[in-house]
């Protein structure tokens, strides 16, 4: 493995998570200083920087950032990928407490750490990219036989915030683009092994994602080989989409 990303700091929220954790180890492997945001740090790979960081505090991830720029004005790239999803819930019998928290740490909370980080980003002679992990469930299905209404809004929000600060940012050195992964292979996923044989028979590729898969989308377009990535949306889940 290459280090592709020797010199460079990048910071990735939700980082205690499967996914986060292994974007995290993965970008650490191929040389970049990598920060770990996340409400519990425990269990994280080695070597990581952990930051406590409540995502959908406003003064919590602003002091993150000031912390990481206190002692180094090099700049600090983003990747979000915190995310929580309500456990099949019917929209009828949704209460308003969950539908905040969800959309709270998935919409929210991606908006601020985008602003934050951004806003130095911008700062920056060199620009910059962020990543924003969104979901296939925003834009590409609706999950079933699971409900889940208010995670899925939220991830077609990210999609969105993704292309509007595209589109504000590009112009001034910022890239923003997004990763929409399908079901992928992860302690979460877990979770819901009654409807593994489902979702498996309805992707086409008959099997999940793995977190390196995902991972590797990410990292792409981190590097300087998606340059020319602006407001993309890298969908990846094995074909689901397409039955």
């Amino acid at each position: 493995m290459t280090l592709r990303f020797s010199g460079r700091r990048i910071a990735v929220t939700g980082a205690a998570g499967g996914i986060g954790a292994g974007i995290c180890a993965s970008l650490l492997s191929q040389g970049a200083r990598v920060y770990a945001l996340d409400l519990r740090l425990d269990g994280l790979p080695d070597g990581l920087e952990g930051i406590q960081t409540d995502l959908t505090s406003e003064e919590s991830v602003s002091a993150a950032v000031r912390r990481l720029y206190q002692d180094d004005s090099t700049p600090v790239d983003l990747v979000n990928c915190a995310g929580i999803v309500e456990n099949d819930v019917a929209a009828e019998d949704m209460p308003m407490d969950l539908y905040d928290k969800v959309m709270a740490v998935n919409l929210r909370g991606v908006f601020l750490s985008c602003r934050e980080f951004g806003r130095r980003l911008l700062e920056s002679d060199s620009g910059g990219a962020i990543v924003n992990v969104a979901s296939m469930s925003g834009n590409a299905v609706v999950n079933h036989p699971q409900r889940q209404s208010v995670y899925n809004t939220s991830k077609s929000g990210v999609s969105a915030l993704t292309r509007s600060l595209a589109v504000e940012w590009g112009p001034r050195g910022v890239r923003v683009n997004a990763v929409s992964p399908g079901y992928v292979d992860t302690p979460l996923n877990n979770l819901k092994r009654h409807l593994h044989d489902q979702w498996i028979s309805e992707t086409v590729l008959g099997r999940f994602g793995t977190i390196r898969e995902i991972s590797g989308a990410v990292e792409y377009l981190l590097s300087e080989e998606a340059a020319f990535c602006c407001g993309t949306e890298l969908l990846i889940d094995g074909g689901f989409s397409l039955r």
